[in-house]
């Protein structure tokens, strides 16, 4: 019998066609017969810029929307932490895939130390210079852009000490032995969806077909994960220009426990919480209202004022 032909939009990077093609495996061996479709997005091409100067919604998946609408695409195969909190009218997340690890490390050539008054790290997230500022004001800090291998060999100039990265990225290209410290996510908080590869569809699609690209790609757990940490993204208006973070975990007894925040671009303030629920959007929408309530709101725009200047 003929297997059906699944195209996978992604973008063109080593690691986003790690991705792809870990999403085509699991396609595969679900009875499709996954094809590749590589594409450059805008985050792709426009390397000189910071991604908050871009603009915070869909820099690197508008491009593979475009091509699902048309139907030139079946699914496009993301990493979770770049889908923008609310999606397009017609588009949805199928699936979410098994998470890795979420943690952000620093990767180097060389012995890392925090406490090094003339340490630079590099990195292109608003959140984790915000961070960064918060608990280790001392540290300096670059912009860096580019795919992950472009970044290595940026760093490799001497222009700073290490980069700042999402773990998962970092051992999906065998690069463990450049890890000299991981932070703690209980204060260094991970982004929405990090870790995870997630896939988007148009409501175009067969649902028949959905069904069985679901069945084979998502798991149940991350899913649930995700679903309640994109409902707290979604409720606090956050993009990839805003240092807003959230992380969610099952814990022994079912229940779910959800870590998130906001901090201001200097780093000074953060406002932090922790709450405990069972039903994901309920969870994630309370968590980003108490946050709000509670300063988040001033802080989120203040965030705003300053990148509409």
């Amino acid at each position: 019998m003929e297997r059906r032909v699944i195209k996978i939009g992604t973008r063109k990077s080593k690691l986003a066609m790690w991705q792809a093609n870990y999403v085509a495996d699991l396609l595969d061996a679900g009875g499709f017969q996954p094809q590749l479709m590589p594409i450059e997005t805008k985050g792709d091409k426009i390397q000189h810029v910071a991604l908050s100067k871009i603009g915070s919604k869909g820099v690197f998946t508008e491009e593979l929307e475009t091509m699902l609408r048309r139907g030139q695409i079946d699914i496009a195969v993301h990493s979770a932490k770049d889908l923008q909190s609310k999606l397009p009218d017609g588009f949805k997340v199928l699936a979410f895939c098994e998470r890795e690890s979420p943690d952000d490390v620093i990767v180097s050539d060389k012995e890392i130390d925090l406490n090094n008054p003339k340490l630079i790290l590099g990195t292109s997230s608003t959140r984790r210079i915000a961070m960064l500022k918060h608990y280790y004001p001392h540290i300096t800090t670059v912009d860096v852009r580019g795919n992950l291998q472009t970044r290595l060999e940026k760093m490799k100039t001497g222009s700073m000490d290490g980069l700042v990265l999402a773990y998962a990225g970092v051992r999906r290209m065998d690069y463990d032995h450049l890890v000299r410290y991981w932070f703690d996510t209980e204060r260094f908080i991970p982004p929405v969806g990090q870790g995870s590869v997630a896939i988007e569809i148009h409501e175009t699609i067969d649902k028949e077909v959905a069904d069985k690209i679901k069945k084979a790609t998502n798991h149940a757990l991350t899913e649930k994960m995700l679903l309640t940490e994109r409902a707290f993204l979604r409720r606090m208006d956050g993009g990839c220009s805003i240092p807003v973070f959230g992380h969610a975990q099952m814990e022994m007894d079912g229940q779910i426990i959800l870590k998130g925040g906001i901090a201001s671009l200097d780093g000074r303030q953060l406002i932090q919480r922790t709450m405990y629920g069972s039903n994901p959007e309920e969870l994630g929408t309370s968590l980003a209202d108490e946050i709000l309530q509670s300063g988040g709101k001033k802080v989120l725009d203040d965030i705003k004022s300053t990148i509409s200047k």
